[in-house]
Protein backbone atom coordinates (compact mmCIF):
# COMPACT_ATOMS: atom_id res chain seq x y z
CA UNK A 1 0.00 0.00 0.00
CA UNK A 2 1.24 3.33 -1.20
CA UNK A 3 1.13 5.83 1.90
CA UNK A 4 2.87 9.00 0.21
CA UNK A 5 0.69 11.45 -0.22
CA UNK A 6 1.30 14.57 -3.34
CA UNK A 7 0.08 17.95 -2.81
CA UNK A 8 1.00 21.59 -2.95
CA UNK A 9 2.83 23.01 0.66
CA UNK A 10 2.64 26.36 1.68
CA UNK A 11 5.67 28.24 2.84
CA UNK A 12 3.98 28.67 6.20
CA UNK A 13 2.97 25.01 6.81
CA UNK A 14 6.36 23.89 5.73
CA UNK A 15 7.47 26.62 8.46
CA UNK A 16 5.43 25.15 11.13
CA UNK A 17 6.70 21.79 10.64
CA UNK A 18 9.72 20.22 12.83
CA UNK A 19 12.36 19.13 10.21
CA UNK A 20 14.35 16.14 11.61
CA UNK A 21 16.79 13.57 10.40
CA UNK A 22 16.33 9.78 9.15
CA UNK A 23 17.35 8.93 12.61
CA UNK A 24 14.00 10.55 13.63
CA UNK A 25 16.62 13.52 15.33
CA UNK A 26 15.27 17.07 15.91
CA UNK A 27 17.28 19.42 14.43
CA UNK A 28 15.55 22.60 13.57
CA UNK A 29 12.98 24.62 11.25
CA UNK A 30 12.69 25.87 7.97
CA UNK A 31 13.07 29.40 8.43
CA UNK A 32 12.41 30.40 4.85
CA UNK A 33 11.93 29.39 1.34
CA UNK A 34 14.14 31.34 -1.25
CA UNK A 35 13.09 31.52 -4.75
CA UNK A 36 15.25 32.14 -7.78
CA UNK A 37 13.45 35.45 -9.82
CA UNK A 38 14.97 34.40 -12.98
CA UNK A 39 13.36 30.89 -12.77
CA UNK A 40 10.42 30.73 -10.82
CA UNK A 41 12.13 28.01 -8.79
CA UNK A 42 13.08 27.23 -5.03
CA UNK A 43 16.47 28.14 -5.07
CA UNK A 44 17.49 26.74 -1.80
CA UNK A 45 15.65 26.69 1.27
CA UNK A 46 17.08 28.00 5.28
CA UNK A 47 17.34 26.08 7.52
CA UNK A 48 17.22 27.00 11.17
CA UNK A 49 19.43 24.58 13.46
CA UNK A 50 17.86 23.77 16.89
CA UNK A 51 20.41 25.24 19.38
CA UNK A 52 21.14 21.97 20.93
CA UNK A 53 21.61 20.04 17.15
CA UNK A 54 25.67 19.89 17.45
CA UNK A 55 25.82 22.19 19.40
CA UNK A 56 25.62 24.31 16.37
CA UNK A 57 23.90 27.50 18.24
CA UNK A 58 21.49 29.17 16.31
CA UNK A 59 22.58 28.80 12.82
CA UNK A 60 21.19 29.56 9.81
CA UNK A 61 22.08 26.97 6.70
CA UNK A 62 20.97 27.14 3.02
CA UNK A 63 20.53 23.29 1.63
CA UNK A 64 18.88 22.54 -2.09
CA UNK A 65 15.08 21.51 -1.91
CA UNK A 66 15.94 18.06 -3.17
CA UNK A 67 17.95 17.68 0.66
CA UNK A 68 14.26 17.53 1.90
CA UNK A 69 11.23 14.45 1.91
CA UNK A 70 8.23 16.12 1.92
CA UNK A 71 5.63 13.16 1.70
CA UNK A 72 6.69 11.57 5.29
CA UNK A 73 4.21 9.82 7.07
CA UNK A 74 3.55 12.90 9.45
CA UNK A 75 2.38 15.89 7.93
CA UNK A 76 4.03 18.21 10.41
CA UNK A 77 7.65 16.88 10.37
CA UNK A 78 9.74 17.03 7.33
CA UNK A 79 12.68 14.76 6.59
CA UNK A 80 16.48 16.39 5.98
CA UNK A 81 17.73 13.70 3.45
CA UNK A 82 21.58 14.47 4.71
CA UNK A 83 23.99 13.28 6.93
CA UNK A 84 24.38 15.00 10.33
CA UNK A 85 28.11 15.10 9.61
CA UNK A 86 27.43 16.98 6.61
CA UNK A 87 25.13 19.27 8.45
CA UNK A 88 28.00 19.95 11.22
CA UNK A 89 30.41 20.85 8.51
CA UNK A 90 28.07 22.69 6.80
CA UNK A 91 28.80 26.51 5.88
CA UNK A 92 26.15 29.18 7.45
CA UNK A 93 25.38 31.91 8.37
CA UNK A 94 23.49 33.76 11.49
CA UNK A 95 20.37 36.22 10.83
CA UNK A 96 22.26 39.19 10.49
CA UNK A 97 24.44 38.10 7.44
CA UNK A 98 22.41 36.52 5.02
CA UNK A 99 24.12 35.79 2.10
CA UNK A 100 24.58 38.59 -0.65
CA UNK A 101 26.43 38.94 -3.58
CA UNK A 102 26.13 36.79 -7.39
CA UNK A 103 22.91 34.73 -6.16
CA UNK A 104 23.89 31.98 -8.66
CA UNK A 105 27.42 31.41 -7.61
CA UNK A 106 26.14 30.87 -4.13
CA UNK A 107 22.82 28.73 -5.07
CA UNK A 108 25.90 26.35 -7.29
CA UNK A 109 27.96 26.06 -3.90
CA UNK A 110 25.11 24.95 -1.79
CA UNK A 111 23.81 22.25 -4.58
CA UNK A 112 27.67 21.41 -5.11
CA UNK A 113 28.43 21.49 -1.13
CA UNK A 114 25.26 18.68 -0.46
CA UNK A 115 25.89 16.31 -3.57
CA UNK A 116 22.31 17.83 -5.71
CA UNK A 117 22.54 18.85 -9.01
CA UNK A 118 20.50 22.04 -10.17
CA UNK A 119 17.26 20.82 -11.90
CA UNK A 120 17.51 23.77 -14.62
CA UNK A 121 20.10 25.89 -16.24
CA UNK A 122 21.19 29.17 -14.88
CA UNK A 123 19.78 32.11 -16.87
CA UNK A 124 22.90 34.72 -16.48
Amino acid sequence: MNTEYHFPISSSTASNCTVKTIRDESVGTIKDIMLDTETGEVAYIVLSVDTGFLNLGNKLLALPWEAFDFHGHQRDVIIVKVEKEKLENAPGFDDDNWPVGPQHEFINSVHTYYGFERRRALIE
